[in-house]
């Protein structure tokens, strides 16, 4: 099932938060606009905003602040994604020049400050503590995690334990602050609230544990990246790590140097130790593990569009090939 399919229930939704995020681009200083709106339209998949908004419709929410809260979700994820690229020193997102390739490291983190800061006077408008509350939090905790990202860095003695917590911390976090808000907007218990809050924790693990997957067994015209891109970057991503615990002495020696020295001069080898280790298949049934419990939170939840398309999403992270 396509991404689009899955979003069909929330779909004049969507045209909602895209004229709220075109409106709150605005700014008098041009290359804020130019900037941003070239990563706002460069092809994201908009899963944070529309997990807000199938959270709220789960729970019955009417109004506009849930337009607003997933707009700001995805200022949040886009400001990431600019600091990311540059952190990273990335020419290549989706298929397309990274902003930093297109208008300069300095110009991409200072926009990516700007929606951060956008974002914050956006979620003082819905006028909830809480609110503010929970993505102050996460801010703060994605933050670490591009730290501790940035310290597991060409360290091949990093164990799955430490690698999971870089992906709750830097990507998950989001997706369980985005499928929480629309809890709270919707009025849900505190149990229902913490359902919904690990549901998005567990999606948003398995998305990121496919794209690991992704990393080594991806088209490039599917992903819009190339094949061995968190190797060059010397990430010790799950693959790497199983490939390393469980093949032979000479190939864990081949991915461990390969880690630690970046770059793609052993890919090939590494590719043969991912693959004689069974190390994708190892991955994707851990993503399949939290999709699965993703679904197991939310079961109790009453019937309606919104709870299938949240189902439905969990088996789209798992079988997607972009």
């Amino acid at each position: 099932m396509s991404i689009e399919a899955i979003r069909s229930c929330i779909e004049a939704d969507m045209h909602a938060v895209d004229a709220v995020i075109r409106r709150r681009l605005h700014s008098e200083v041009a290359l804020i606009g130019q900037v941003s709106e070239y990563i706002i339209n460069s092809g994201g998949k908009r899963l944070r905003p529309a997990l807000v908004l199938l959270s709220a419709g789960a729970f019955g929410f009417s109004g506009t602040h849930h337009h607003e809260l997933a707009a700001v979700v995805e200022f949040i994820h886009t400001a990431t994604l600019l600091h990311d690229d540059v952190v990273d020193e990335s020419s290549l997102r989706r298929g397309k020049a990274t902003a930093n390739a297109m208008f300069g490291n300095a110009a991409s983190v200072l926009v990516g400050d700007f929606l951060y800061s956008r974002a914050f006077q956006m979620m003082v408008g819905v006028n909830s503590l809480r609110v503010m509350e929970v993505l102050a939090d996460a801010t703060n905790i994605i933050a670490e995690g591009e730290v501790l990202q940035l310290l597991n860095c060409h360290d091949p003695d990093i164990d799955e334990a430490r690698y999971l917590q870089v992906i709750h911390y830097k990507t998950a976090k989001l997706f369980e602050a985005a499928s929480r808000l629309g809890a709270i907007l919707g009025g849900a218990s505190p149990q229902d609230e913490e359902a919904m809050a690990e549901y998005g924790m567990r999606l948003g693990t398995a998305f990121q544990l496919i794209d690991d997957v992704l990393d080594y067994s991806g088209e490039h015209q599917d992903t819009g990246k190339n094949v061995g891109d968190d190797l060059a970057e010397g990430k010790p991503t799950l693959p790497l790590i199983y490939a390393i615990k469980h093949g032979s002495a000479d190939q864990a020696a081949v991915v461990r140097h390969a880690i630690e020295q970046g770059g793609l001069d052993e890919l090939q080898p590494v590719m043969q130790a991912i693959r004689d280790t069974g190390a994708l298949d190892y991955t994707k049934a851990q993503a399949k593990r939290e999709a699965d419990a993703a679904c197991a939170a939310i079961s109790h939840l009453p019937g309606s569009n919104y709870k299938d398309s949240l189902l439905q999403l969990a088996d789209f992270a798992v079988a997607r090939n972009h």
